[in-house]
């Protein structure tokens, strides 16, 4: 699953320890989902979608191979 949690954070300009907080995990799992080490739950992912303001499938995308 590729995602452009990265980009979408940047334009909202908040670092990954405050989309961190906000979602309730550590800045360590939003940096492990930014270089494609973790995918994050289904939970996990609306609620990044909700902080961001942008439908789930704007931040997270399957691949051919998922």
């Amino acid at each position: 699953m590729k995602n452009t949690l990265r980009v979408q954070r940047a334009i909202l300009n908040i670092t990954q320890s405050q989309l961190a907080d906000a979602v309730g995990v550590s800045r360590q799992t939003i940096n492990s989902i930014e270089s494609n080490r973790y995918v994050p739950s289904t939970l996990l992912a609306l609620k990044i979608a909700r902080v961001i303001k942008k439908p789930v499938e704007e931040i997270f995308e399957l691949e051919e191979s998922d």
